[in-house]
């Protein structure tokens, strides 16, 4: 029973590490670059923007983690 219960373990914190790697690439990386395409420095909201989704995506990286300590020998 402990196998699946750890199979089951491994399949949330990959589920949450990869909605934390699609924040960081969508809502922190993509605007970074697309203002460096443009002309000028980025707004100020899309640099909040840009950070508040890098926060996010290391909690969910995080919480991951956690949840992975669950494991069982």
């Amino acid at each position: 029973m402990s196998l699946i219960r750890n199979e089951q373990i491994k399949l949330t914190a990959t589920f949450l590490n990869g909605i934390g790697v699609a924040v960081f690439a969508v809502g922190g990386l993509a605007p970074v670059f697309s203002g460096f395409s443009q002309q000028g420095a980025p707004s100020l909201a899309v640099a909040i923007a840009a950070i508040i989704c890098f926060v996010t995506a290391l909690a969910l990286h995080w919480i991951a983690r956690l949840i992975l300590g669950r494991l069982e020998p």
